[in-house]
């Protein structure tokens, strides 16, 4: 059910991205008086699900969701229609506009792309707010993986800053140092101030311990009180077949009392395969269960987790949530750009994912919140992916138009055809290497 939850978000999502960046160009393409001769969700190799004519154009929606498409009259696009570009120009056409009405069509959808996701995290205040966790407010430090305590991060270690540079939002400290090459991370250890140096092979060990699995993996994570109450079971789970129940609370195992969260969690980690002897609260009476750990370390137990950290919460008036969002879409933006800076290290090729990888970061029950979010972000990386200077991207032809407007010399409608080809199978290619790495992790887990 949690994969149906997933696909359903992503092709929702991706439905809605595509409708607006390609209304984007359509938008522009009538404001100019250039035909639009096609408008179409989805791509329709062979045949279309369905279509319509309204005036000059026909809308329809393919079968294959790879994108979408306007073809524009008198331009050499994906469509491939050259009979057309050997007849004279018409003044309806694309290529009969002057360069700067041209270059507005092809940004169209970008320009839309960027505002939609301006707008969308503008509502989201609006509605939902903002909540996050200060790093200072980690009060019990953090609980990091294997990659970090590698690197010199232990458990309990309060971080207040990366690189000299205070940390805000606690969820931002992963992103921060992989995409920022923060070295030297300022924390707090038993109340004593200390900088950790990481490892000059740390971020390539990041990115390649994240390109392994669609599951995003939490490298740290506030530290949390014990309470030993169950809030609920995982499907297979050794803690029910052996007689616990939700809400029960286990006060010890093996004669071994704990203080926070994930001591419990470790110390179960290093019993795996064996039986525990758990001293039991449920309501007033004390039980003793013997508790059988899992080969893989396991009891298939959620803790209800006693959360006493101090979050930053804020609500917006519409008036305040617009440029609010705005400033929140240009801070995905750099981050989205600062990516690219990866891909100086061949091991970020690996983490390259498709359609599966994109899908997985939906969460697996319908949040709208995180549905929303998720489909800005997307928004953003479809309009900065688009501007790229790829022949049969926006980004290509734009590039082409720059060189037109800088030189006065247009390029020929044979090396626009050849650079479109060129393009399209260069797109091909970044498609099947990218979901040939999803089908990698796919066999892999």
């Amino acid at each position: 059910m949690e994969i149906i939850i997933k696909a359903l978000q992503f092709f929702l999502s991706l439905s809605l991205l595509v409708l607006v960046h390609e209304l984007g160009h359509y938008a522009m393409a009538r404001l100019f008086k250039v035909r639009v001769e096609k408008f179409y969700i989805f791509f329709n190799p062979w045949f279309s699900i369905f279509k319509f004519h309204r005036g000059d154009t026909e809308y329809g929606l393919g079968w294959l969701p790879l994108g979408g498409f306007v073809k524009i009259s008198g331009m050499i696009d994906e469509s491939m229609d050259l009979a057309s570009m050997k007849e004279p120009p018409k003044p309806h056409e694309f290529r009969s506009k002057p360069a700067w009405q041209r270059l507005l069509i092809m940004i169209g959808g970008v320009m839309v792309n960027i505002l939609f996701a301006f707008l969308l995290y503008g509502l989201i205040l609006y509605a939902w707010g903002e909540r996050y966790l200060p790093a200072a407010n980690a009060k019990y430090g953090v609980v990091a993986d294997s990659l970090f305590h590698d690197a010199g991060i232990r458990d309990g270690d309060i971080i207040l800053a990366l690189d000299g540079k205070q940390v805000d939002d606690f969820a931002s400290i992963v992103g921060t140092i992989l995409l920022d090459e923060v070295s030297d991370v300022q924390l707090l250890r038993d109340g004593e101030p200390l900088t950790v140096t990481l490892p000059p092979s740390f971020r390539r060990a990041l990115l390649a311990s994240s390109s392994k699995s669609f599951k995003r993996k939490n490298y740290l994570a506030p530290r949390c009180l014990y309470t030993g109450e169950i809030a609920q079971f995982s499907r297979q789970s050794p803690a029910r077949e052996a007689g616990l129940l939700e809400n029960d609370r286990i006060l010890a195992l093996d004669g071994e009392t704990f203080t926070y969260a994930d001591e419990s969690n470790a110390f179960i980690q290093s019993r795996r395969g064996d039986t525990l002897s758990a001293h039991v609260l449920r309501g007033t009476d004390t039980l003793a269960i013997a508790l059988p750990v899992g080969s893989d370390g396991l009891i298939g137990i959620y803790w209800r987790l006693k959360d006493d950290l101090v979050y930053v919460s804020r609500d917006f008036s519409l008036l305040a949530a617009i440029p609010a969002g705005c400033r929140m879409g240009v801070e995905r933006i750099s981050g989205y750009l600062k990516q690219f800076k990866l891909f100086k290290d061949p091991e970020a090729l690996k983490s390259m994912g498709g359609f599966i990888s994109i899908g997985s970061i939906f969460p697996g029950q319908w949040y709208w919140p995180s549905f929303w979010e998720m489909t800005a972000l997307l928004s953003i990386v479809l309009g900065v992916m688009n501007l790229l200077p790829i022949p049969a991207m926006d980004g290509g032809h734009v590039l082409f138009l720059l060189y037109e407007m800088v030189t006065r010399r247009k390029p020929s409608d044979r090396f626009l055809e050849k650079a479109q080809v060129a393009g399209m199978i260069f797109i091909l290619f970044l498609l099947i290497f990218a979901n040939g790495n999803d089908l990698l992790k796919w066999l892999a887990g």
